[in-house]
């Protein structure tokens, strides 16, 4: 195999692969043992077609397709590891040459374009030391969070006063175009001050008292008047106000297992430590990926970037086409940052030399799937058959490689040493975790890359 590449930019490439006939027959000879099985020779049992009879009765160049769908896979792949390129996104393969007959000596060829990380240096990590934010605990934090446990435990209370913010009332509402009624709807619980319904709605319901009515305009936000002005009418059948339990022994024991106000109070300290140590983990994995990308100048593929913008503006509730300056220069900030972490922990997970095995992924993917309440075996056959089992091995072994990094640096808190092995866990325990499954899924992802690309191509050609 020969290989050749053009970088077009820095962060794309146009790789060349011309392979020798000695290293392609293997794949016409599978190609011929298969479609062997698929066609029928008077003379000949299923699969015992000689390969001659099988160019002879579906023609070379069906032959040929089949041999090369399977072939540019893993040659792309090959040449990816040969030349050290880590490809972002699917490349675009262009048949240059093929053979056009058994005895036809033309060497296979083909171009790959892709879109490529761009080379640079992490910095070493050896004696790296770094300071972490400290994750304090306040009074204020233990009242809060017994703030919310109260609000659970509220009471909805009739109240004979105009409704004021906070309160909950029952009302009607009638939009109205030009006089005409559009939408009504009867009996909806609203919470005042909330902002989960119309423009205007708010400020209208506060100072009116149960049986009194007003009018406002507003933007409809739903049907098939969306985005019309409209006159609605809102009628307010009842108020009700939120009553709180008092703060006392009896509330502790109705809602916890504890006998005592102070014993519910310790154990929601207890909790909100637990929950700062998590707090510390993260701001420590947030200044580690800081600290590596310190001073590099990495550049994003263009293609992948502007995908990725599209999708974080639909994420955002419009497209690229009706997004505004301010969504637009906000998505792209968002993704410009996304796009340089995964870059940066894709070099680091090299960095240590970090092995995904097949269980890895498959275990990242289960996680995924109860997450979501689905069954594991089906979520996880449905991302192989989507083609995304390469975005899986992706995450996982920056997972990996962050924490790999993360326990190869030093971190501390207001000087003192801060220990993170709950969280990071430790070399040995994941060598002990390790499976005998450890082939290469990230060049298997590769492939299967390509072949979709293939794929999609030969759907464009029929």
């Amino acid at each position: 195999m020969k290989i050749s590449v053009r970088n077009l930019e820095p962060t794309k490439a146009k790789l060349t692969i011309t392979i020798d006939q000695e290293e392609f027959e293997p794949y016409l000879d599978t190609a011929r043992k298969e479609i062997a099985e698929q066609i029928t020779v008077p003379g000949f049992r299923k699969g015992h077609v000689p390969g001659k009879l099988v160019d002879q009765r579906v023609g070379f160049g069906a032959v040929a397709g089949e041999a090369v769908n399977k072939a540019i896979p893993d040659f792309y792949s090959q040449a990816l590891q040969t030349k050290e390129i880590r490809p972002m996104a699917q490349p675009e393969i262009e048949v240059v040459e093929l053979p056009q007959n058994a005895d036809d000596d033309t060497k296979l060829k083909f171009t790959a374009t892709v879109e490529r990380r761009p080379d640079f240096e992490l910095p070493d990590l050896d004696g790296m030391t770094i300071e972490v934010e400290k994750a304090e605990i306040t009074d204020e934090d233990v009242n809060n969070r017994l703030e919310a446990l109260r609000q659970r435990f509220a009471t909805l209370v009739g109240v004979d006063r105009p409704a004021q913010n906070g309160d909950f009332v029952n009302i009607d509402l009638d939009a109205q175009i030009d006089g005409e009624s559009v939408d009504s709807q009867e009996g909806i619980s609203y919470e005042i001050g909330s902002g989960t319904m119309l423009d205007g709605l708010d400020e209208a319901l506060e100072g009116l008292s149960a049986g009194e009515e007003t009018s406002f305009e507003s933007t409809l936000e739903g049907g098939e008047h969306e985005g019309e002005k409209a006159l609605v009418k809102v009628k307010v059948n009842s108020v009700k106000a939120e009553e709180l339990p008092e703060l006392d022994d009896d509330f502790a024991q109705e809602a916890s297992e504890f006998d005592t106000l102070d014993e519910l109070k310790d154990e929601i300290k207890k909790n909100i430590e637990s929950d700062a140590l998590g707090m510390q983990a993260t701001k420590a994995r947030d200044a580690f990926i800081a600290r590596i990308e310190e001073g590099l100048e990495i550049p994003a593929p263009k293609g992948v970037k502007e995908h990725m913008i599209e999708q974080q503006l639909q994420s955002m509730g419009t497209d690229k086409d009706k997004a505004t300056a301010d969504q637009k220069k906000e998505a792209e900030e968002a993704v410009d940052k996304l796009l340089e972490d995964q870059m940066a922990l894709d070099a680091l997970a090299e960095k240590m030399d970090v092995e995904v095995s097949q269980s890895d992924v498959f275990n990242f993917l289960a996680s995924i799937a109860q997450q979501y309440g689905m069954d594991p075996n089906q979520f996880i056959q449905a991302i192989m058959r989507n083609g995304q089992i390469g975005s899986a091995v992706e995450e996982v072994a920056r997972s990996k490689g962050l924490l790999a990094g993360m326990r190869a640096v030093s971190f501390t808190v207001d000087g003192e040493p801060l220990d993170l092995s709950e969280f990071l866990g430790s070399d040995e325990a994941e060598a002990e975790a390790a499976v005998d499954d450890n082939e290469s899924v990230a060049a298997a992802a590769a492939a299967a890359a390509v072949a979709d690309s293939l794929n999609a191509s030969n759907e464009e050609n029929a």
